[in-house]
């Protein structure tokens, strides 16, 4: 089967723009008037296009995709901008739900000085039943009364290493709960939800995705069980798009966890829509939290500079075993600090272990020192970016601006990264932030808020060009999951995954080009939004 996209203007970063194109068999075949030359009016379909313009279909290189579709299931306070309004959506979601643990996000944390919520506030809105709202760094929890009850969570529990509990002066917890190692401590009493449930919440998000203009994605936190879910959902024939699965391990479990990480991995041999070939390791926290490790001192907490969840060794350790067995390894790395350990680290494995092609990941790199910039293209690390991260939103301004100071305005160093030779893909964290590309792709251009004026630029001199941020949502993501000869691009022989937008991003304004929409996504070429 072929077909001629008529008129189509193709766009595709790093090659020249051509008119028309000619698929077959899901792949692209042809361009321009060589194209025109192959169409055959008799056989072949033709989709009139008349300039509009035809991308590239996105990646998603660092999502969360099956928590997405878990928050949808639970009380809506995402975007809600007031405590009042929260405890009031909880109340109205919890009338609805007669009894069992109430779990949903994502709130945003800087609504109360330093992120410090209190149990007593969601106690005044549900007091019988567990509660559990994610904050939106999804770093952080808020729990009420009952929740640390259960948990076992008093004055009396010590601090978990890695993690951290919001206590009140009586030593008492108040609440809030920082990092896997203390959030653990509640969401571990959760019942788990039934395989049905799970599927649903998986195709949900990647049917969102999909509508977002993306075709291929990672999600980057694989607890145990969720292989299941993915392999369940994949015979059932309810994804829409291609993943790549990265495992969550920890420094306490990593070494008991190798022989099912292994077995999950085997799920998915033959399957090609689906690699399950990463490893995710947390170095530390968030800077919104105070958690990400730093090479000097918060400047709201004299001699304290974050947590590092992994101690040197052992996460070289670890990290040297999984690329032994090569897994592609990604390190979540916010402050300085971890960024330098994941380097040492990603550097004496390279030296300990067989030349491969490895393609180490660093997720968020928020802070870089200068002397680590070149480290990345000498060790040949990929940097995953978060686009709709970098303007001055409230938690940069309200939480992590006071504990940083002047180090605020070094962080997302695009322009830097770029000029240093780094491969960078891009993720949107998501439901951290809006999966959708079209919202983020112009924010690491003009440095401010979607819609924002010039007056708002963060860092401006950090901005990077419109083609230089496509291809970090296109060539970037497919080369990080080692799908550069399929996907991320519209030329000769590459899968007809492609997008048609409703303008033409290069005659607009760029900061108008979040109002940009699809109308209409291809994969393999068969239109499948």
């Amino acid at each position: 089967m072929r077909l001629f996209l008529d008129g189509a203007v193709i766009y595709s970063p790093g090659l020249p723009t051509r008119v028309g194109a000619l698929i077959e068999d899901g792949r692209f075949l042809a361009f321009g008037p060589k194209a025109s030359e192959l169409f055959n009016p008799s056989t072949d379909s033709t989709l009139s296009l008349n300039g509009k313009v035809v991308a590239p279909a996105f990646g998603e290189g660092h999502a969360h995709p099956l928590f997405a579709g878990r928050e949808v299931a639970g009380p809506a306070v995402t975007g809600l901008t007031t405590l009042e309004s929260i405890t009031a959506e909880v109340g109205r979601y919890a009338a609805q739900k007669s009894d069992g643990w109430i779990v949903g996000g994502a709130y945003e944390a800087a609504l109360v000085e330093a992120g410090d919520f209190d149990a007593h506030w969601l106690d005044a809105v549900v007091r019988d039943r567990p509660l559990v709202l994610h904050a939106v760094d999804h770093h952080t929890i808020w729990v009420n009364s009952k929740a640390l009850e259960l948990a076992g969570i008093t004055a009396d529990t010590e601090e978990p290493q890695g993690g951290s509990i919001a206590r009140r002066a009586d030593g008492s917890p108040k609440g809030t709960l920082r990092e896997p190692a203390a959030i653990d401590l509640v969401t571990s009493k959760i019942p788990p939800r039934t395989p049905g449930e799970e599927v649903d919440a998986l195709a949900y998000a990647a049917h969102r995705l999909l509508q977002s203009g993306i075709t291929f994605a990672t999600d980057s936190w694989m607890e145990p069980g969720m292989a299941q879910i993915y392999r369940a959902a994949h015979d059932q024939g309810r994804l829409p798009i291609d993943f790549n699965l990265a495992f969550l391990v920890s420094q306490e479990t990593w070494r008991e966890e190798r022989e099912r990480i292994q077995s999950d991995r085997s799920l998915f041999e033959g399957i090609d829509s689906i690699n399950a070939s990463a490893v995710k390791f947390l170095s530390d926290g968030a800077l919104s939290s105070g958690t990400a490790a730093l090479l000097e001192e918060y400047e709201d907490h004299s001699g304290y500079s974050g947590i590092t969840v992994w101690d040197t060794a052992e996460l070289t350790e670890a990290v040297s075993y999984f690329d032994a067995h090569h897994f592609q390894v990604h390190i979540h790395a916010i402050g300085d600090a971890a960024v330098r350990q994941a380097l040492d680290v990603i550097e004496a494995m390279q030296a300990k272990n067989p030349e491969w092609d490895r393609r180490p990941v660093i997720v968020h790199a928020q802070l870089i020192a200068d002397t680590d910039l070149p480290r990345f293209n000498e060790l040949g690390v990929i940097a995953n970016m978060q686009p709709l991260w970098m303007y001055l939103d409230p938690m940069n301004k309200e939480l992590i601006a006071p504990r940083i100071g002047a180090r605020n305005e070094m962080q997302y160093r695009m322009r830097d990264m770029v000029d240093a030779g780094i491969t960078i893909a891009y993720g949107s964290d998501w439901p951290i932030t809006s999966e959708i590309p079209l919202l983020a792709l112009g924010v690491p251009v003009h440095r401010s808020e979607p819609g924002g004026s010039s007056s708002t630029s963060w860092s401006p001199g950090q901005g990077i060009s419109l083609e230089e941020s496509w291809s970090f949502y296109t060539t970037g993501v497919a080369y990080q999951n080692y799908r550069e000869e399929e996907v991320g691009a519209i030329d000769v022989g590459m899968r007809a995954d492609f997008i048609i937008l409703d303008q033409n991003p290069f005659s607009m304004d760029v900061r108008e080009i979040h109002t940009l929409k699809i109308a209409s996504v291809y994969k393999a070429g068969v239109r499948v939004i």
